[in-house]
């Protein structure tokens, strides 16, 4: 599963192909198809709130996606590219953003205003982190923010990774900074990736990576060392030169980072040959995050149903 190519709108390219690159229907002709086609979708929205009997079915607990926060901009606006995507994927699904840390709005005012907006006491929450293993903030700032949320039902998600879709994520990054997906065989044997984490003291997190750093080694057929900015080891330069030694000195980095910032701008830097851009707003991330959400709303609801989805 690779990075799909956006869609193509037929109608502009056939008009290219038409002289003049007049649209057979003109500029009206898209604009009202593509209110149609909202239209469509906002009535679909609608009728799946609705059962076959004619009454209205509960309204599905809401999908809060809970970032770290940075203090680099773009990856705000990361994260909230990925919260359209989600809401495109699934529009009757009421989705809000929560981080930890450093962005607004804040995890426990995102539940706060959640609670508030519950008129009888019935609203519900599963929290999604947009984290890519377990770690302090998976297993206690998220739970604990959700225990103290009042009048509010809440789930706690599994992190998005280890996941094949994160794997596809990092192929398709590679491959948009350079990385042939044929090569020769003295190529491949030269070649390897150090996956750039950001680093946890959490074993399980170091646990998480190396399952990861595992699954794009098979994916790509080379070696693949997992390497950190901080908290664990190695360094992305220390990997690099134990590849190095080990006779592989086409080396890529793959940035294992939800969106730019900091320590993926210093990763990227080590790199001696390409370094990939973060996850950020692959497609593949809205997915995730949708299917990270399913799996908490299908655990059996029992009295430890804030503890973390199994990954």
């Amino acid at each position: 599963m690779t990075a799909s190519n956006p869609p193509r709108d037929e109608s502009t390219t056939a008009s290219k192909n038409r002289p003049g690159g007049v649209p057979l229907g003109g500029a009206h002709l898209d604009s009202t198809a593509q209110l149609m086609n909202r239209i469509t979708s906002q009535l679909g929205s609608q009728l799946s709130l609705v059962s076959l009997n004619g009454t209205r079915r509960p309204s599905p607990p809401a999908l809060v996606l809970v970032g770290h926060g940075s203090r680099d901009p773009r990856a705000l606006a990361t994260v909230s590219t990925i919260v359209e995507r989600i809401r495109e994927l699934r529009p009757h699904l009421p989705v809000h953003l929560g981080h930890i840390e450093l962005n607004e709005p804040l995890l426990p005012d995102t539940l706060a205003s959640l609670a508030r907006a519950d008129q009888d006491g019935t609203g519900s929450a599963v929290l999604v982190p947009l984290l890519l293993s377990r770690g302090y903030h998976v297993k206690h700032d998220i739970p604990e923010a959700a225990a103290a949320a009042e009048r509010l039902r809440t789930r706690v998600a599994a992190p998005l990774g280890p996941h094949p879709l994160l794997v596809e994520t990092l192929y398709a990054r590679l491959v948009e900074a350079g990385w042939r997906t044929r090569t020769t065989e003295v190529t491949r044997r030269a070649s390897a990736v150090v996956l750039a984490a950001a680093g946890s003291r959490d074993p399980d997190a170091a646990v998480d990576t190396r399952r990861t750093a595992q699954q794009l080694a098979e994916r790509l057929g080379v070696p693949v060392v997992p390497a950190y900015a901080s908290a664990a080891t190695p360094t992305v330069s220390a990997a690099v030169r134990a590849l190095a030694a080990r006779g592989r000195h086409r080396v890529a980095v793959a940035s294992y980072f939800t969106a730019p910032g900091r320590f993926a701008t210093e990763c990227a830097g080590a790199a001696p040959w390409i370094a990939a851009a973060p996850l950020g707003a692959h497609p593949a991330m809205a997915r995730l995050v949708l299917h990270r959400y399913d799996q908490a709303v299908a655990r059996p609801e029992t009295a430890s149903d804030r503890e973390l989805a199994t990954a």
